[in-house]
């Protein structure tokens, strides 16, 4: 990582804190095509959405399932959610594509992709990557999908780890609680990565101490994307809707923050509304801080430790 060349000094990014149009594909790729398009007439290179943003994080449904069981109004859900995914590619990267295009930016943005090899039946919930030309740079699937997760959404494999070169550094993704894999975090300081991005559905303070210490611990910046979710945005008409009687109101927060390579807030976290971060990054600040502290380098030990990272593409993984 120290031995990176950037080719550009300063870097504006966009950290978008809003919420999908729940179990909507159409309607949730729309809203990040303008808010795509605002962020770069403020002046954006980089943009980044939250976790599962098209067509949403389902959080408070269990898509009618118990130890042992599962029911009918839950497999109705599940194939409505379903039919919202995207695959990749599709034309919704399409329209992903050509509003990094025409705001000329990198973008991020967490999406739950139809899987369109062998079945088709599973999803995994994954960050695509996009360039200032529209083009699709590449995925990275979430490893392990946390908790209950589990009931939908498929693993990934170490064949979506990618980190991409830009003008801007190096950047790549892991997402929410994939952060807490410290192997993971591992293989992402191995390939250099600059600008450390986590999408995620976490709100607690304690995600604050988290994205702190990824930023202290890789001296990289770090962009936390969270969705702003209230109850009342979620379709009524939803075969389970029950299942959300005793969710708060307020579902989720937010809690999207921008963090500099010494751990610091470059800006705090904020909560109660969508907004959308944004700043100037002085990318030089990377390399100051590794004046003390390389992960990679001055400060590792690779004639103790060694990280083996399978990147072939497995069959049949769920």
């Amino acid at each position: 990582m120290g031995g990176v060349k950037m080719k550009k000094s300063k870097v504006k990014v966009a950290v978008i804190q809003a919420a999908s149009v729940i179990m909507d594909q159409e309607a949730s790729t729309e809203k990040a095509v303008v808010l795509t398009q605002q962020a770069g007439e403020q002046g954006a290179n980089i943009v980044v959405f939250p976790e599962a943003f098209i067509p949403g994080y389902p959080r408070g449904l269990n898509f009618g399932t118990s130890i042992g069981s599962r029911s009918q109004a839950g497999r109705r859900d599940w194939l409505r959610y379903w039919e919202n995914s995207i695959e990749v590619p599709s034309q919704e990267t399409n329209k992903l594509g050509e509003a990094a295009r025409k705001a000329g930016v990198y973008l991020v943005i967490g999406v739950i992709e139809r899987d369109n090899e062998a079945s088709g039946g599973t999803l995994y919930c994954s960050a695509l990557f996009f360039g200032p030309d529209g083009e699709l740079l590449g995925k990275h699937r979430k490893l392990k999908p946390t908790g209950s997760e589990r009931i939908i959404w498929g693993e990934g494999d170490g064949s979506t780890l990618p980190v991409f070169a830009t003008p801007y550094g190096k950047i790549g993704a892991l997402i929410c609680w994939e952060n807490y894999m410290p192997l993971a975090r591992t293989a992402m300081y191995e390939k250099g990565i600059q600008i450390y991005i986590t999408p995620t559905a976490d709100s607690r303070e304690l995600w604050q101490s988290t994205i702190r210490h990824i930023a202290a611990e890789g001296r990289c910046f770090v962009l936390s994307s969270n969705q702003y979710v209230t109850k009342d945005m979620y379709p009524t008409d939803l075969a389970c809707y029950e299942e959300l009687s005793s969710s708060p109101d307020e579902m989720c927060s937010g809690g999207s923050a921008i963090v500099g390579p010494l751990g610091d807030y470059v800006v705090k976290p904020v909560y109660g509304q969508e907004d959308i971060l944004i700043t100037e990054l002085n990318l030089n600040d990377i390399h100051a801080s590794q004046f003390d502290f390389d992960v990679v380098g001055h400060y590792s030990r690779p004639d103790v430790f060694q990280l083996l990272v399978n990147e072939e593409k497995q069959k049949n993984k769920r």
